[in-house]
């Protein structure tokens, strides 16, 4: 006597939620193309409104960041894919940039430290 399981089969299953080369909507990459239009100009608002100093470079850092993560999240399809394959590819640059911020830190302090202490900045 055989005790296996029954299964049911299903004729026609229901679709994968993201098939291979599956399509995304026009709308999506419409809204993003909009969003991109919008943060250009207003970064090239603030060259037109002449602000200067550091007003003027972190809106222009922080339009060129916005502007491209937009751009691999949606047209280089990062939104859509592993979250292990998010990190490999972004968290490398993070790091870099981690250590060149704690390196320009420390260049400050070293020069600093050598007009301070020895009189002159070398």
């Amino acid at each position: 006597m055989n005790h296996a399981p029954m299964h049911i089969v299903e004729d026609n299953p229901p679709p994968a939620t993201h098939a291979p080369g599956q399509q995304h909507p026009i709308k999506v990459y419409l809204q993003v193309w909009g969003y991109l239009f919008v943060l250009s100009t207003m970064s090239y608002l603030v060259d037109y409104f002449h602000l200067q100093g550091a007003l003027r470079w972190t809106l222009i850092i922080t339009f060129m960041v916005l502007k491209a993560g937009l751009i691999v999240s949606i047209f280089m399809h990062m939104a859509w894919e592993r979250l292990a394959l998010v990190y490999a590819i972004l968290v490398p640059p993070l790091a870099l940039g981690t250590l060149i911020l704690l390196m320009s830190i420390e260049s400050g302090y070293t020069f600093w430290t050598r007009v301070i202490f020895l009189g002159g900045g070398g």
